[in-house]
């Protein structure tokens, strides 16, 4: 034991044990280094109000150090005692408020035969790499203790052949299930690759669309306004253009390249602000800066009514739904006006915003999802409005409650009271950019302007926000689709990404399928062609460019109508 005591490992464990025995004393007692001598005294803290105890509760001396005496060896360890994880790393809050970082992902164009050639090698990958494992023979069991240890009579062995000769049966399973007779086994099989990364290699591709970069045809728009607030560029079902440049409106027949003008306002010293045709037929409404709204049939160029005071100063938004026109006004409000009645005045009055009415879209595609009409303004509101409940007014002897009921047929507006059914606050910019998804029921996309640069995707039987998506540019208009489920935005200002240009994104990935470029001023005017395959844009430099930008439809129209939709039928 004495040897025990004197070696070198009993040495240590002496020391250790004085050295918990004298713990206390020796926190104070200052640390020597091997090099300089004596630890310097610590350096005092910034916070000199906060005075320094000891643990006897008297102030403590500068020259005692409190910190453990750590013995270092040829392994780092970090210390994480003196720091905050969340401050050396950066780390951001969840529940904290989110800083916008100057830096911000802007999406780009995806390759789509690129992302194709990369989801094909992961799954090479992982089949080669980590194959599933084969079906492994169950384990013998192990007799129990009980039956082992029980005595069993001596009987005499059966005769039995030793060695049997049959076919493989996949009820036994010490009898291996892989047959070296079939002519598909893995062992014959000249191919580097297993079976199933064949499978996958030889397997039909997806056909993947390729999306034009250049516009097929540009057409010289003279006079087109560069201003947000206005639409003066719309497609009819009848394959006709409207554009609306300066104070007159010109017709272009798509089929036919002709181009015919349907009206001129210089006379009346008024300019187009806004054209919109109605769903089905040649009738075409023109707004002006004066607050007045024109409606002409663009088949035989004639004028068929005018609204002098349909709103007190100029309309920049239009929306049909059958033959009931919306206009939406610098004036703040939107009125409702039935085109078949003779009065010039409004059935009813929606007042939701507190600036301009910029944006109108009326969701008349289909029954379920029909009667809501969506407004944008410049007091980056966004509204919903549901007409589908209301009756037209009518007052009895021209006074008294507008809903009595009355036995005049005289229709007076509606009080400018009425509140939207839902209204979201989400955009911080001027929403001109609305569009209905008409592949699902209840989705509408909207657009914010300079200062908010969003898209964002809302459900409005629930009304809540489904997705947003920040393109980094001004969004000035918005469409859907026709024939595939994805959504084309077109941009003005920007300064993280490409300015002017038309993006098509895929829905609800939110994927970037292409980006179009070519307009040397802001985007500001989108419209579609009845097809669905070619979209036009006119832009502040005074060209209308047309785009192949959507696939054709598959089949025809006829065809994906359901046989027992009578309505669609009846004529």
């Amino acid at each position: 034991m004495s040897g025990l005591k004197n070696s070198p490992f009993g040495k240590r464990l002496r020391a250790t044990q004085q050295d918990v025995d004298e713990e206390g004393p020796r926190r104070s007692r200052p640390r020597t280094n091997p090099i300089f001598g004596v630890a310097p005294a610590s350096t005092p803290s910034l916070d000199s109000s906060r005075p320094s105890t000891s643990e006897s509760g008297g102030p403590e001396s500068p020259t005692e150090l409190h910190r453990p005496n750590k013995d270092y060896g040829d392994r780092f360890v970090p210390s994480r005692d003196a720091g905050d994880l969340r401050t050396s790393y950066n780390l951001m809050e969840e529940s904290g408020p989110s800083t916008p970082s100057r830096n911000r992902v802007i999406p780009t164009e995806s390759d789509a035969a690129k992302e194709q050639a990369n989801a094909i090698f992961t799954s090479i990958l992982h089949t080669e790499v980590t194959p599933p494992s084969p079906r492994r023979p169950v384990s013998p069991v192990r007799p129990s203790a009980s039956s082992s240890n029980a005595t069993t009579a001596p009987s005499t062995p059966s005769r039995r052949r030793l060695f049997s000769y049959n076919s493989p049966s996949g009820s036994n399973p010490s009898t291996p299930t892989r047959r070296l007779d079939m002519p598909t086994d893995e062992a014959y099989s000249m191919s580097p690759v297993r079976e199933e990364s064949r499978q996958i290699l030889e397997s039909p591709r997806r056909q993947l669309r390729n999306v034009s970069k250049t516009p097929y045809r540009v057409l010289d728009a003279p006079e087109l306004a560069d201003d947000f607030y206005l639409n003066l560029v719309d497609w009819s079902s009848t394959n006709v253009l409207g554009v609306g440049l300066g104070s007159s409106v010109y017709l272009w027949t798509a089929h036919t390249a002709a181009v015919s003008k349907l009206c001129d306002l210089a006379s009346t010293s008024d300019t187009v602000s806004s054209v919109s045709w109605v769903q089905k037929g040649s009738t075409l409404a023109v707004g002006t800066l004066t607050g007045r709204l024109h409606i002409y049939d663009a088949h035989t160029l004639q004028l068929q009514r005018t609204y002098q005071q349909a709103h007190a100063q100029r309309v920049g938004a239009l929306a049909w739904n059958a033959h009931v026109l919306s206009s939406g006004s610098r004036d703040r409000m939107v009125h409702h006006r039935d085109v078949r009645e003779r009065g010039t005045r409004p059935f009813r009055k929606s007042a939701g915003h507190r600036q301009e009415v910029c944006g109108l879209r009326w969701n008349s595609d289909g029954a379920a999802q029909g009667g809501l009409l969506a407004s944008g303004g410049n007091d980056n509101k966004v509204c919903i409005w549901d007409l589908r409940s209301s009756r037209r007014p009518a007052t009895r002897s021209g006074a008294g409650n507008a809903e009595d009921g009355g036995s005049t047929s005289v229709a007076t507006p509606m009080p400018s009271g009425d509140s939207p059914l839902w209204k979201f606050h989400e955009h911080t910019a001027a929403v001109k950019a609305l569009a209905w998804d008409p592949h699902v029921a209840g989705v509408l996309a909207t657009g914010g302007g300079t200062q908010d640069k969003h898209i964002r995707f809302w459900n409005v039987q629930f009304g809540n926000m489904l997705s947003e998506l920040d393109t980094g540019s001004q969004v000035c208009n918005l469409t859907w689709s026709l024939t595939s489920h994805e959504i084309v935005s077109t941009h003005g200002y920007s300064s993280t990404a490409a300015q002017n240009q038309i993006c098509i994104w895929k829905y609800p990935s939110l994927d970037m399928v292409a980006s179009l470029t070519g307009h040397t001023s802001r985007v500001l005017y989108l419209a579609m062609s009845p097809d669905g395959e070619t979209i036009v844009t006119g832009a502040g430099d005074e060209t209308l460019r047309f785009w192949n930008a959507f696939p054709k439809r598959e089949g025809g129209e006829a065809r994906r109508e359901s046989r027992l939709d009578y309505g669609r039928l009846i004529r």
